[in-house]
Parts: C-alpha cells; structure tokens; sequence
C-alpha cells in the first residue's frame, strides 16, 4: 500500500513541478495559487498577528486553549512561500500537539536578501518573549529553507546570549547553501521536487554579498554546541538528504541531543501530504510527540561559557 501511494505521490509531483529557476514574481504566483487547493479542516482557526513586528498568522483549534507555542518558519528556498501557504502543514501540528502555531511571514529576497529573515526570526521569537512567554514553553519548527532558517536562529541567539527555546524539529532542511552535498546530484534522478539548477538559480536571491558558507546563511558550517534538542526528518529520495545527515552529524559531534528520521523512498518535506502517504502521518505523530515532551519537560536552554 505504501509503496503504491509513493509511487503515485511521484507522479504527481512531477506533473505539477515549478520552474524553480523561473522568474521570481510567475514562481511565486505559481506555488501560492498550487497551495491555494490544499484543504484546511473547518475546525482551524487562522488569525492574523504580528509578533515583534513581524507579520503571522496564528493558528489554533477552535475551542483550545494552551500556553506552548510552536514558532513555525515555512519554506520556499528564501524567495517563495507564505505563512497562508503554510497553514495546511502547520495545521497538522496543532492538531497533534495542542500546541498554537505561530507562523512567519518573514521577508523574502531577493528584495529582502540576508539577513532579513533572521532578523525577522530573531524579532519573533524575541516579542515572544517580551510577553512574557516562558522559552521552555517555545518550540521552533520549519521545512526545507524553514528548517535551515530555524538552525540558524537558534545559532544567532546563542550568540547573542538570548535565552533559547525548547525544541526544534525540522523537516528536510536546506542548511548548505554553498550546494556541496553529494546527494545534490546522487538523488538529483529520483528527487520529484527539487533541481540542482533550481537551487544555484535562487541562492544568489538570498546570499547576496554575502559568503554563502557563514554559519547563518549555511547552519552545516557552524557550532552547533548548546543548542536546545533538534529532530530531523527526512526523505531519502532528496536532494538535500545529505544536508540533513550532515546537520544531524555536526550536532552529535557538539553534543547536542539529537535524533535523525531517514524515511525511504519519500520526497522534499513529505510531511506535506499526510492524506496521501501514510509515512507522512506516521513522521508528525512522532514530531508531535517529541514537541510536547520537550514542551513539558524542557528546562530553558542558556548559552553557556
């Protein structure tokens, strides 16, 4: 059965593909008017927000209420993808965890290259915690440039000596933007999502001046140590399947408690399509157990010198 629903989960995907290397404005008209078909249960109630000064949608279930909060950074290689595009994925969290979902609009390139997005990610979670929202209370979550962004951030806040959040989980991550993963042309035939070209054409958008191996722009370059638990999924028919076992290498290699999902024969972010593969439903019952026991039970991470 799994197998099948693969299969046909491919051909889809590859009947729908984006030119990844088009034009910015068609692109993205392209993929919000794709998700703008993504159903949302009825009983999902999207509110807008604006947390730091960075614009959001809060997601929640109707007649719930709850203190933890997941800060959720969506994807879009740093140049596509919206918070509303989100909701679907995101949804699926709330649902599981109880959590309220807090999603970003974070500023985008290459009008906003880096580093905008985690400025806006930093002023987030910072306003979170102006409210006085305890960071144990705090989980921090995304797909694909989401998840690069998420590492990223927690990187920035360690440093800044900012007090971090329980969690992160994060689904196929893109944390190598100097594209120098073997799985980047290993994968390229069976990958239905993501192109090598696709990622050089959009690296310069959010790089700029910039040199693409800083740790903030490719989290895969830096230390890692102190940070909060990190769980990593991921598909092995990706692209960016090697910039996930990296990641997950470099923060056991910094001690940080760390657990790696290597699901086979699945794409980019599978996690997207919990009503057509059963493996995406099985990955965010295990994320959503992992984000409420760390939710619960995690002290506040603090940089430590």
């Amino acid at each position: 059965m799994s197998k099948d629903q693969q299969l046909q989960l491919d051909a889809i995907l590859r009947q729908g593909s984006l030119d990844q290397a088009g034009e910015v404005q068609p692109l993205r008209a392209a993929f919000n008017e794709l998700m703008s078909h993504v159903p949302v249960a009825p009983d999902i109630q999207q509110k807008p927000t604006t947390i730091g000064g960075v614009d959001g949608i809060e997601v929640t279930i109707e007649g719930t209420a709850t203190e933890n909060v997941i800060l959720y950074f969506h994807g879009g290689v740093y140049v596509i993808g919206t918070a509303t595009a989100s909701v679907p994925l995101v949804s699926e969290l709330v649902r599981r965890t109880g959590a309220k979902v807090i999603t970003l609009d974070y500023r985008l390139a290459p009008e906003h290259p880096y580093p905008a997005a985690i400025d806006d990610a930093r002023a987030a979670y910072e306003g979170l915690l102006a409210q006085g929202i305890d960071p144990g209370q705090i989980a921090f979550a995304g797909e694909s440039a989401g998840g690069g962004l998420a590492v990223a951030t927690l990187l920035a806040l360690r440093e800044a000596g900012t007090v971090l959040p329980s969690c992160g989980f994060l689904m196929s991550p893109y944390v190598d933007l100097t594209l120098s993963g073997e799985t980047l042309a290993q994968r390229e035939a069976v990958d239905p999502i993501l192109t090598p070209d696709g990622l050089r054409a959009r690296v310069p958008d959010y790089v700029g001046g910039a040199d693409a191996s800083d740790p903030h722009i490719s989290p895969i370059f830096g230390d890692l140590s102190g940070l909060p638990p990190l769980l990593i999924q991921v598909g092995s028919h990706e692209v960016l399947l090697s910039d996930a076992l990296r990641l997950a290498a470099r923060a056991a290699l910094s001690d940080v408690e760390v657990t790696l999902e290597v699901t086979p024969g699945v794409p980019h972010v599978f996690q997207g399509f919990a009503g057509l593969l059963d493996e995406a439903g099985a990955a965010l019952d295990r994320a959503s157990d992992f984000l409420k026991c760390q939710l619960a039970h995690s002290p506040s991470h603090v940089q430590t010198t």
